[in-house]
């Protein structure tokens, strides 16, 4: 093999890396702030900033007194129950079934079940997950909770796995291409760097080409195991779309099994004291039994009374259980005694389903306590500047190469693809968060507005890289996203949300992390544009200036 097989990796590495590279980019900039995707809403809809956190007994309580009063003689009752992601408490309810001939059929409140019919139909017309009607409440109060309408960190997330505006299937295959080619292009980096893991000790400043080297390396060494797992099994939940013959029937990122519990599902709960004493029993008899945090409750009802209440875990512990949205543990408890009738935990049939969970639960994280999920954040962020430093090496090197002399209208193309990937992603992505604020409430149609806003700067910014010369295209959109993101957390309070000061004092981490992730986010790319603007200064002031012998040859030449 001509020029023998570190060279032939360093040609497939590169090219690999370029001609996906992009996609690559976007797919680990939304997939690394998809681990908060949940968080990320929250923050995006400031009425609920202020709600209480309870305990799961006290929430459990408030919502059946909902639920007697909205939904009496419902088949169904559910009850989502508040986490550290999310404190707010759900319920939603299931009409089949009931005697519309009853009386009691007739809702307490019909202004609060329409309002939550129509939150249901926002859902399914947005194209999300078919949900019965629900109502978001403060756990400590009852008050119901009216967010605006958001498309939150939920898009990130599907433009992740899928893109967004494709047919899903297209999208899926573009992502599915895209990730096998960063597999690829992390083995071969593998093999071309048979000093990988030394170099990782060395950092070259201002070195060119040799620098943007180091840097690549470093990002790759520092969590090249999760770049490794993320890839690959991001691989195995696209399978069914890139060999649709396996039979495999994939995951997905959407949806494994029924509703998971962030999503509205249906429940039932029994009006009389009993009933309530028990669900402080089965709550504490399931979390005594998991040592884990119940996240939602299914009571089945008939003619209005309570028979049996499902418990199920808020998140599977065990990476071999049904992942993510599946009832990986679940108690089903004698609504009356609160004794167990049947406890299901959905364990792997086999050692090769057990690996196939196990990798599908590492690639989505919602296993993950807070402080994994921190770290797979960071290594995410590790993985998307890998990916970057790798797109600014591929024309650096060509720039060096070419020794001053302009380049081809595909140097020029790439050399703007990369300013729109890696600058103008963010500040997209920075525009999104705030035009979930400025964008009235009211608005109708809102959700889609935000991400029209996001699509608009995006495309904005590679227009904005094809007309600038590439330093001050470079300069200006790290100057604009380090603003957009810091003036984030001033944006907050502004706009009805909670300020730092008090999100930190209160223990609302879920504010107070998002608005201490957008200021350092905002710093980094605002050192990253002075740092660029000094040695641009550097440059200019170290260029030669002509000698008084060279400037009167000079003169000479050009005299008649």
């Amino acid at each position: 093999m001509k020029g023998g097989i570190r060279q032939s990796n360093s040609w497939l590495h590169g090219w690999a890396g370029l001609l996906l590279g992009w996609v690559m980019f976007a797919i680990f900039f939304t997939g690394t702030i998809a681990f908060f995707r949940h968080e990320v809403t929250f923050w995006m809809q400031p009425e609920l900033h202020r709600t209480t956190a309870v305990g799961h007994e006290e929430a459990a309580k408030v919502a059946i007194e909902r639920l007697e009063a909205i939904a009496p003689q419902a088949r169904e009752w559910g009850v989502v129950l508040p986490s550290e992601r999310n404190p707010t408490l759900r319920i939603s309810w299931d009409d089949a079934g009931a005697d519309p001939d009853n009386p009691a059929s007739a809702p307490a409140d019909r202004l609060l079940r329409d309002r939550a019919e129509k939150q249901a139909e926002i859902t399914n017309a947005r194209g999300g997950r078919p949900r019965d009607p629900g109502l978001l409440l403060d756990p400590a109060t009852g008050d119901v909770l009216t967010p605006r309408d958001t498309a939150g960190g939920e898009f990130l997330y599907r433009f992740h796995y899928r893109l967004h505006g494709l047919p899903n299937e297209l999208g899926r295959w573009i992502i599915g291409l895209a990730t096998f080619a960063m597999f690829i292009a992390i083995i071969s980096g593998i093999i071309t760097h048979k000093k990988i893991f030394t170099d990782f000790f060395t950092f070259r400043a201002g070195k060119g080409q040799r620098s943007w080297l180091d840097g690549h390396n470093a990002m790759a060494v520092l969590s090249l195991p999760f770049h490794l797992m993320i890839t690959f099994s991001g691989l195995l939940l696209l399978g069914s779309t890139l060999l649709p013959w396996s039979g495999g029937g994939g995951h997905g990122h959407g949806g494994h099994g029924r509703a998971g519990n962030d999503e509205i599902v249906a429940a039932s709960g029994t009006a009389p004291e009993q009933d309530r004493i028990a669900s402080d029993r089965i709550i504490a008899e399931g979390q005594s039994i998991w040592g884990a945090p119940a996240g939602r409750m299914i009571f089945h009802r008939v003619n209005g009374v309570t028979q049996t209440v499902e418990l199920t875990s808020q998140k599977n512990d065990d990476l071999t259980l049904r992942p993510g949205g599946g009832p990986g543990r679940t108690i089903t408890f004698d609504a009356k005694n609160a004794e167990v009738v049947e406890r299901t935990d959905t364990e792997a049939e086999n050692a090769i389903a057990a690996t196939d969970r196990t990798m599908v639960a590492l690639h989505l994280g919602r296993f993950a306590p807070w402080q994994f999920r921190w770290l797979l954040f960071v290594a995410g962020v590790a993985g998307t500047l890998m990916i970057a430093t790798g797109l600014v090496l591929w024309s650096v090197k060509r720039k060096e190469k070419r020794r001053g002399a302009p380049g081809t209208v595909g140097h020029r193309l790439v050399d703007s693809l990369n300013i729109a990937a890696i600058t103008g992603l963010p500040l997209a992505t920075a525009a999104y968060f705030w035009a979930s604020r400025i964008i009235s409430a009211a608005s109708p149609d809102r959700a889609n507005l935000e991400i029209s806003i996001f699509f608009a700067v995006w495309l904005g910014s590679f227009i904005h890289a094809l007309f600038r010369p590439d330093g001050k295209a470079w300069l200006e959109q790290l100057i604009a996203s380090g603003l957009g993101f810091a003036s984030l957390a001033v944006l907050n309070p502004l706009s009805g949300g909670m300020d730092l000061v008090t999100a930190t004092s209160r223990g609302n981490w879920i504010v107070a992390g998002f608005d201490l992730t957008v200021l350092v986010t905002g710093a980094v790319f605002l050192l990253a544009a002075n740092l660029l603007a000094a040695r641009a200064t550097r440059n200019s002031s170290a260029q030669p200036r002509p000698s008084n012998t060279a400037a009167a040859t000079e003169l000479a030449r050009e005299a008649p």
